[in-house]
């Protein structure tokens, strides 16, 4: 209604500068005329920045766009819960929820100008990124700003990030390129198989010497990548074979490692090894099939982190403690980063846990529906393989959290605190809405190689 109004009486004010310019080039245009366009230019400028609907900057999705900001709103709460550390370090009780809500409403701005950029924008996002990220890895393996004994962060003086999440998004983004560049009409072209190996393994190898977890993860989503793409059942066969083979000696080497090892100190690349037998020896630990731990002699400080986790959890119930009631968050070094999962348990309960859970299903079926009703080839692999990313890394957070994975350090996409992580995970919601809104679809679902050919789906 009110742009309308303003663009009618522009309108008015072109006429009569036209009326008066028929009147003769000579004679003067009313001074009235100028100041009252200038009016009307205001009022119009004035309605697109202050009176546009709300509505027309969230564009895409709406269902994403609701998921995103639930997990927003759980974040605060629980941050602001679980941070009783913090705040008490900081000798602020509101400094936690300031700083998350201000990482968060900048998050917002990111998803809002990423969402409006074109997604076939993002195939020259690699050229750059991919490099880049690759540079910031070296320089962390040698110069980064260590954490816990690993060095994940480069250290710039007024803030510090993480190459590591940098390096996903270049090699999700990649690997999606190559696989619609290389789709045929039988599949992925098996060329796509070593140019994803040869991308994703070199990142992966300077991620792995400081963070495990990370290039596990970021690999598996690779795999599951490759499996979407229709890359040939006999290559992804011999590359489980492979991780198959890896994992089990890999896993035997740290079972037989001594507690006391100068590996680490041999090899400084290794410098890690430790730390991880250490938590796949304190997950795996069996006591024996007859013999059960006198909780009266139990050393709950050998793996607090999990104890106090095991805690929360069975303290919560079904129905919890209600926000701002956790106990374990005084004891939980990381509960508001790491083991939040926990946290939510106590403090929401079982019921509260499962819409946690729920969010992120919704968030993958949804991918998995926009994906399946586009046109094009690369926005497709783009949605499901940043979705995946995000899905998979919530799964991984939870099960460290319930003791179902050794301990990592994986946040909680989008819930946990953080800086970096949640700035860049906000990308990822910008990138998966501009698909939402850029990409063209068709009115039915395109077919797979589970149901039939991909005949009909135009290669770019």
């Amino acid at each position: 209604m009110g742009y309308s109004v303003c663009r009618d009486s522009l309108n008015v004010v072109v006429s009569s500068y036209e009326k008066a310019e028929a009147m003769g080039r000579d004679r003067p245009v009313s001074s009235s005329l100028f100041p009252n366009s200038l009016f009307i230019l205001f009022l119009l400028s004035t309605h697109l920045l202050f009176m546009k609907s709300v509505g027309s900057w969230f564009m895409g999705d709406r269902v994403i766009w609701v998921v995103y900001f639930f997990l927003c709103v759980i974040s605060l709460v629980e941050v602001f819960s679980a941070a009783s550390t913090l705040a008490y370090k900081s000798g602020s009780f509101w400094s936690p929820l300031i700083k998350q809500a201000l990482f968060l409403g900048a998050g917002t701005l990111v998803v809002i100008v990423v969402h409006r950029v074109p997604c076939r924008m993002f195939k020259a996002v690699p050229i750059i990124l991919l490099p880049l990220s690759a540079i910031f890895l070296f320089i962390t393996s040698f110069f980064g700003a260590k954490t816990n004994g690993a060095g994940r962060w480069i250290d710039i003086g007024f803030v510090q990030f993480q190459p590591s999440e940098l390096a996903k998004g270049a090699v999700i983004i990649s690997v999606a390129l190559i696989l619609s560049l290389m789709q045929r009409e039988n599949g992925a072209d098996r060329r796509a198989f070593k140019y994803i190996l040869m991308v994703s393994l070199s990142i992966c190898g300077l991620i792995v010497t400081e963070n495990l977890s990370t290039a596990m993860l970021l690999f598996g989503v690779v795999v599951l990548m490759m499996f979407i793409g229709r890359v040939p059942i006999v290559q992804l066969g011999k590359l489980f074979g492979t991780i198959a083979i890896i994992a089990t000696l890999g896993a035997a080497f740290l079972f037989s490692l001594p507690k006391e090892s100068s590996l680490s100190d041999s090899v400084p690349i290794l410098h890690r090894v430790e730390t991880w037998s250490n938590r796949l020896s304190n997950h795996f630990e069996d006591h024996g099939d007859d013999e059960v731990p006198d909780p009266l002699k139990y050393d709950i400080d050998k793996g607090a982190q999990v104890a106090h986790a095991n805690i929360a959890i069975a303290s919560g119930g079904f129905i919890g403690k209600m926000p701002g009631n956790s106990v374990e968050r005084d004891f939980l070094s990381q509960a508001f980063s790491d083991f939040i999962f926990a946290i939510i348990i106590e403090e929401m309960g079982l019921w509260g846990s499962g819409i946690v859970v729920f969010l992120y299903i919704i968030l993958l079926f949804r991918a998995g529906r926009i994906s399946s009703r586009c046109e094009r080839n690369f926005p497709p692999f783009l949605i499901m393989g940043l979705t995946l990313l995000l899905v998979s890394q919530a799964l991984l957070n939870m099960m460290v959290a319930v003791g179902l994975f050794p301990v990592t350090g994986q946040p909680l996409p989008l819930i946990s605190r953080g800086g970096t992580s949640t700035l860049i995970n906000c990308v990822y919601i910008g990138m998966i809405l501009s698909v939402s809104r850029y990409a063209k679809q068709v009115s039915e679902a395109q077919h797979t190689q589970f149901d039939g050919s991909m005949e009909d789906i135009k290669h770019e």
